[in-house]
Order: structure tokens, then C-alpha cells, then sequence
């Protein structure tokens, strides 16, 4: 074994072992879609007095901390986002309304003297009600504040008949001064509203306890605790202290977004994504093992590595698998098998080359060659999981993380572990003697059939472009006339989705809907027994009304499966965000391949790229398919795909150009084409077996992610070859720049990158 060959085995081994420890000691973290439970998305907001800067809403956050933990929720997480948004995550709460109405209270939490129950028809600032009795009262200046209370706790007393009270216990002054309002309190007789004290937030009364008989006037409550008690419940009781304790918030809050996901539909995904990932995994091994043999098998193997790999990434760096991060991780699949074709293609190619002479040198040189396409190809695709995880949200983010991770592991996957166990399997004795068994031995089935034939598919480049123009032309006008139907991320509104427990017809679910209130309401069918129902503005309190009106249309229990709700502003924000990725994904594109290529080659290249963002686009207006964040998510990645395919053909031009610059150019891209269409084909199956099982079985979540990748597929693999390459033709014609030039030689005589090629012109020998 020759020392680069050790030194990467070596490596391999490492990434491997370490990968799997990580993956026995650290369980990846499942993302609320995933697990089931609530996401609110809160934005603070200027006052007269205070700016919402980072420093605000870190307070902020904080306090919010306090109240979430005092809720009793299981791991919950709370984080900042940007300069004024806060990310509260509660597994396992189904109904946010009482956390929402928890964690959003905003207003100074203060307590005041209560002087009298007003009269009907008074009014004033000092009158507020009360939330618990109902009656109005009359209010004295606030004599202390949330900043005086230093802790406050439920508990039950079990002498007196397991009734719940409140413990509040103040720190510094407030101690004296909660001591001087009781005691004046105390002065009026038992039952005189002037005995009592009142709680107020938000300039709401949330409770006004009478101070007990036992309190002297003018001694009041001492050492700096009181208890308050009344027929609460447990959860009163809990919600009162945290509101006590918890305090102010420094600002203002806002519920930008909400995302509730119950459990079941959780697990169905998970279930739904495991079986696709199984199927499509088995197609895709049993496809890669019959067309490359020996080799194919053992990028199986190592396409179990690229598996094991990207686990253990997700879980060392703490980051979240949401559902769709979950079809990413299926999806980066496609790209492992896309490196290792790349490589067996070059490879093959080689082997026939050197007629024969010799396994090995044929594979290093195809891994060689192979380099810099996969290289160009997956940047690329990183360029577009790095813009869903700057520019998008929520479990969109999460897919660009995923896809991210997986395109480094399928790099590891395919140029270490699969070159390894490739390397030590040519050459052994028994393979060498039975070339045959390697699936490097002969071009393949297309490529022969393509050199046989040689079809000068480039031969009118003009009549490929009209045909890419027209089908331009046809998107666009599913647009026009269709319009595009675009999710409440990006419109802003409320989605939710329930599960009856029979089938409910649709136009009496559309009845129930608007008698409770929303006769504007989409209600629409998402599978045989369950409804969405999509409108603009909805509280909490009225998304119970609407479950409830569809429970007596149902004749039985409605249960919320997913709960999406976006602010106004949020959706105009993520549409704008949405529109910049795109003319992002499109310049960072452009720069990267004038860099790497000659500027005409970026040019066609980001042509063909917003050839497939219009014409995808355009067909989901025809379908009348929701165009929402899992939408654009797709749509990001069909543009990495659409430059992996126009990267590795002009890859091929290049090289092959450079090597015969007197060639006319169509004459040169026609042979690239047809050299690199049988690694199109076979990454296209292999991706599609992929899709195809996510389609069928990931679920109704996933089926419109699936389909647009696979349209996006589609149309991808088109342009790349008939939009992508005979514009660079149309653009070279117009352009007076030399051909570029070879590679320059190695000291051996050999081509650089030719390492592992050594041949007699190697040996250093004169004759």
C-alpha cells in the first residue's frame, strides 16, 4: 500500500470512529416539527421611553426565561435572533394560548392600595377591573413594583384542605414598603375594599387579596414575606406566581410567528421519511451495483459512511433536524452517488484510454479528473444551503444546515472512503485477473451506444433556445393567468390543519367556518380525513372556535395536527427575503463560475439557472400548488443541482477544448455532451429513485417538496445540456477570446493530474 493510499485509509478510519462514537453518545436534537410542540417567534418593540436595541431584548429574553421555566414545559429553549427577535420553543404544548398569553404580557407589574369599589358609570385612570370578580375599583399609587419582588411560588397547604396559595417574598425596600401598605390596609375593617391590595399588569387587576384579620393596623406585614390565598387551582395558582415573579418586560412584544405541530403528525413524518429513505437507499444501491459492479458495491458501503457522517455532524454541533432538514438528509444522497459516478465515468474512460493496462491507474486518474467537477459542483450547491440558512426561517433553515452537512460528508464519503476501498480492491490478484468484475472495463451501455452513433445534438443551437424561450413564455403565463398561490409565510395569516375523526364534507366544513366567524376563510381537503383551513388574522381564542364548530360538523373530536401562524409583517419580510435569495443565489452563482470558467460559460450557466427557477415556478402556478418556504427551499436547491449539471459539462468543454483549440466550439461541446450524458443519466436515476420514495411515501408534508425537486430534476438536466450549453456557443460566436489554454505538463511528460498514471514516458529512460 503506497503512502497517500495509507495516510488517506488512515483518515478514513479516524472520521469514521470518531463519527461513531458521536453517534452512540449524543442523540441528534429533533426539531419541533419533528417531536411535536409549539414555536413562538416574539419581536420587541420601541416605547417612548425605551429603544428595543440587543441589549433590550437580551433583558428581555431573559425575563421571558423565567416565565417559561416557571410554565413547568420540558426542555424548553429560548434563544435571541437578530437584534429584536426571540425564538421560544416548547416541546410538547399543543395549546399556545397559555403560553402565549404567559410569556407576552408586557405591561409593569405594579401594587396599589385599593380605596373603594366605583361607582357605575365612573371612569379615570385610577379605575381598573378586576379579572377575577369582575368589579371595578379604585385605585392609590402604585407603592411597589416587579423590581421590588425577589420570588414568588405556588404551593398547597395541606391543612387547609390541599388549597393552592401564592408565597411572594420581596428584597430591599420593598420590603418596607410592602410592610407600610398592609398596614394601612389593615385599618379598615374586615370586608371594606380598602382592606384589600391590588396586583396590577398590563393595567389589568390579575388579583386584589384582602389582607387577613390577623394583620394589625399600623404594623402591617413584616419580614419581607406574605402569602395570598383564594380558591385557586393549580394552574392559577402557578400562572399567578409566574406573573409575580417574572416582573416587567424592559419592552414591548410581539408574536411575529407561531408553529404548533402535534405529536402524531411528528412521528408519521419521521415513520413516513425513514421507510422513503430505506426504499430509495436500496433502489439507489441496487441501480449504482448493476451498472458499476465491484465498485458500485462498495460505494454502498461507503455510502453507509456518508450516513454515519453526517449523523454525527447534526449531533456534534447541536444542530436542529427539522422535517424538511430531514428530506435534505435523503436528498444529499443523490449528491454522494453523484461524486462516485463522477469518478467511475472518468475512470472508465481511462481504463479504455490505456487499453486495458492497468485497474488502478485508470481508477486514480478518473478520481484525479473527476476532481475538479465534483469540486465546482458541490460549492455550488453549498453557495445555496448557505443562503436558506442567512436569508430563510424556521425549518427552512434547518434544510439548508442539513443539505450543507451532507454535501461535505458525500465529499468525505466519496474522495476518502470510497477511494480507499476502491484502491484496495484493484489490486488484488483476483480482480485484476477478472477486470470484468470492476464495472471499469467497458464505457457503458449509453456511452458505447453514444460513440457508435455520435448524434450531433449541438448542430442547430438556435431551434434548443427557442424551445427553452418558449417554455418560458408558458411559465410565465401560468402565472399571469393562474397566479401564484403563495403561503402564509410569505402573505401572512394563519394555516391550520386538523384531523376528524371521519370524513366531513367539504362544503359543510366551509359552512361551520364562516358561521364562526371567518366566511372568507380556504378551507380545503389535505388527505381522507383531514381539513386546512387558511385566513388571515386568527387569535387563539378563536382557532378554539373554529375547531369546535368543525367538531359538531364531524359528529366527534377534531385534533389540530399543525398550527402555522405568521404577523403581517413577518410575511412581508420573508417574501422580500425570498426574492433576494433568489437575485443572491443568481449573482454569487454568476461571480463564482466567471471565476472558475470563462465569463460566457457563467453567463450561460446562471441563464439556465433562472431558465428553472421561471419554468418550476410556472408549473406549480399551473398545478396550483402552494408556493411557500419548503417551496423556495426546493427551489434553491434545483438551482445548485442545475449548476451541478452545467458545471460538469463545461468542465468537459474546457478540458476538452484546451486540448484541441482549433476545434470548432459546437463541434467540442457536442462531445462533451455526449461524454458526460451517461454521468447525467445515472446521477438523474439515482436522485430520482431518492425523490421518487419521498414523493409516494414522505407524507402529505413532503409531497410538494418532493415533486418540486423532481420536476426541478427534470428540468435541470434539460437546460444544462439545451439551454446551458448552446448559449455559451451563441456567446463565444460573439466574443474575440482565445480558446483556453492546456494544462501545462508535468517534469515526467505527463498531464497535470495525472498522478497515479505511470506509463513507460514515467520511467525517465532515454532512448
Amino acid at each position: 500500500m503506497s503512502r497517500p493510499t495509507l495516510i488517506r485509509a488512515l483518515l478514513a478510519l479516524a472520521i469514521l470512529a470518531v463519527s461513531g462514537w458521536i453517534a452512540l453518545t449524543k442523540p441528534a436534537r429533533l426539531g419541533l416539527d419533528l417531536r411535536g410542540g409549539t414555536q413562538i417567534v416574539l419581536q420587541t418593540r420601541d416605547t417612548a421611553t425605551a429603544k428595543a436595541d440587543e441589549e433590550a431584548t437580551d433583558r428581555t429574553l431573559e425575563v421571558l426565561r423565567r416565565r417559561v421555566d416557571a410554565l413547568g414545559v420540558a426542555e424548553p429553549t429560548l434563544t435571541r435572533s437578530g437584534e429584536r427577535r426571540i425564538i421560544v420553543e416548547l416541546p410538547g404544548v399543543q395549546d399556545p394560548r397559555e403560553a402565549a398569553e404567559v410569556i407576552g404580557r408586557t405591561a409593569e407589574l405594579s401594587f396599589h392600595a385599593v380605596r373603594a369599589v366605583a361607582a357605575p358609570g365612573q371612569t379615570g385612570p385610577d379605575i381598573l377591573t378586576d379579572s377575577d370578580t369582575g368589579e371595578r375599583l379604585r385605585l392609590g399609587p402604585a407603592a411597589l413594583t416587579g423590581d421590588d419582588v425577589g420570588k414568588a411560588a405556588a404551593e398547597l397547604d395541606p391543612q387547609a384542605g390541599l388549597q393552592w396559595y401564592v408565597t411572594v417574598d420581596f428584597r430591599g425596600a420593598g420590603q418596607r414598603e410592602w410592610a407600610q401598605l398592609t398596614a394601612r390596609a389593615a385599618c379598615a375593617p374586615v370586608g371594606d375594599p380598602a382592606r384589600r391590595v391590588a396586583i396590577v399588569l398590563d393595567r389589568e387587576i390579575i388579583s386584589s387579596p384582602q389582607v387577613d384579620p390577623s394583620v394589625q393596623c399600623g404594623i402591617g406585614i413584616a419580614g419581607g414575606s406574605t402569602q395570598i390565598t383564594g380558591n385557586f387551582s393549580q394552574a392559577e395558582a402557578r400562572d399567578l406566581a409566574v406573573l409575580i415573579q417574572a416582573g416587567a418586560l424592559p419592552v414591548p412584544v410581539e408574536i411575529v410567528e407561531q408553529r404548533t405541530v402535534g405529536p402524531t403528525l411528528g412521528a408519521q413524518a419521521i415513520a413516513a421519511s425513514a421507510k422513503a429513505a430505506l426504499i430509495g437507499v436500496a433502489l439507489t444501491a441496487l441501480f449504482i451495483i448493476t451498472v458499476y459492479r465491484l465498485l458500485g458495491g462498495l460505494a454502498t458501503v461507503a455510502l453507509a459512511g456518508y450516513a454515519l457522517i453526517s449523523y454525527a455532524a447534526l449531533a456534534g454541533l447541536g444542530a436542529t433536524l427539522t422535517l424538511p432538514g430531514l428530506a435534505g438528509f435523503v436528498l444529499a444522497i443523490g449528491m454522494a452517488v453523484d461524486a462516485n459516478v463522477l469518478v467511475f465515468e472518468r475512470a472508465r474512460e481511462e481504463y479504455a484510454a490505456q487499453r486495458g493496462r492497468g485497474l488502478r491507474s485508470a481508477l486514480v486518474a478518473g478520481f484525479s479528473r473527476a476532481w475538479s467537477a465534483i469540486a465546482d459542483s458541490n460549492i455550488t450547491t453549498l453557495l445555496a444551503a448557505g443562503l436558506l440558512f442567512f436569508l430563510a426561517a424556521g425549518p427552512v433553515r434547518g434544510f439548508g444546515v442539513t443539505l450543507s452537512i451532507g454535501v461535505l460528508a458525500s465529499m468525505v464519503s466519496a474522495l476518502i472512503v470510497t477511494r480507499v476501498l476502491a484502491e484496495w480492491a484493484v489490486t488484488r490478484r483476483a480482480v485484476q485477473r477478472r477486470p470484468a468484475v470492476t464495472g471499469l472495463s467497458s464505457l457503458g451501455r449509453v456511452r458505447s451506444w453514444l460513440d457508435a452513433r455520435r448524434p450531433d445534438v449541438m448542430r442547430r443551437p438556435a431551434a434548443w433556445l427557442t424551445v427553452s424561450a418558449a417554455a418560458v413564455v408558458l411559465a410565465l403565463a401560468g402565472v399571469a393567468v393562474r397566479g401564484l398561490d403563495l403561503g402564509v409565510e410569505f402573505t401572512g395569516g394563519r394555516l391550520v390543519e386538523y384531523s376528524t375523526s371521519r370524513s366531513v364534507d367539504i362544503d359543510a366544513a366551509r359552512a361551520a367556518v364562516a358561521d364562526a366567524g371567518f366566511p372568507r376563510a380556504v378551507v380545503q381537503r389535505s388527505g381522507a380525513d383531514d381539513l386546512t383551513v387558511r385566513t388571515g388574522r386568527m387569535t387563539n381564542d378563536q382557532e378554539v372556535r373554529v375547531r369546535a364548530a368543525l367538531a359538531k360538523v364531524a359528529g366527534g373530536p377534531v385534533a389540530k395536527q399543525r398550527d402555522e401562524l405568521i404577523g403581517p409583517s413577518l410575511g412581508d419580510e420573508l417574501r422580500r427575503k425570498a426574492l433576494i435569495a433568489l437575485a443572491i443565489a443568481l449573482a454569487v452563482q454568476l461571480g463564482y463560475l466567471a471565476i472558475r470558467f470563462r465569463w460566457t460559460f457563467a453567463t450561460a450557466a446562471v441563464a439556465a439557472m433562472a431558465h428553472d427557477v421561471v419554468v418550476l415556478v410556472g408549473v406549480f402556478a399551473w398545478l396550483g400548488k402552494s408556493v411557500d418556504g419548503v417551496f423556495l427551499a426546493a427551489l434553491l436547491t434545483v438551482i445548485g443541482y442545475s449548476v451541478n449539471d452545467s458545471v460538469v459539462v463545461f468542465d468537459r468543454v474546457r478540458e476538452q477544448w484546451a486540448a484541441s483549440r482549433r476545434t470548432p466550439l459546437p463541434r467540442v461541446v457536442n462531445d462533451a455532451v455526449l461524454q458526460t450524458l451517461p454521468r447525467t443519466v445515472n446521477t438523474g436515476l439515482g436522485a430520482l429513485f431518492i425523490l421518487a420514495a419521498l414523493a409516494v411515501l414522505g407524507g402529505q408534508s413532503l409531497t410538494d417538496f418532493a415533486l418540486a425537486l423532481l420536476l426541478g430534476i427534470g428540468i435541470g438536466t434539460y437546460s444544462s445540456v439545451f439551454t446551458a450549453s448552446p448559449l455559451a456557443i451563441a456567446l463565444e460566436s460573439r466574443t474575440s477570446a482565445p480558446p483556453p489554454m492546456p494544462k501545462r505538463p508535468t517534469p515526467t511528460g505527463r498531464r497535470a493530474g495525472d498522478r497515479g498514471a505511470r506509463g513507460r514516458a514515467d520511467t525517465g529512460a532515454v532512448v
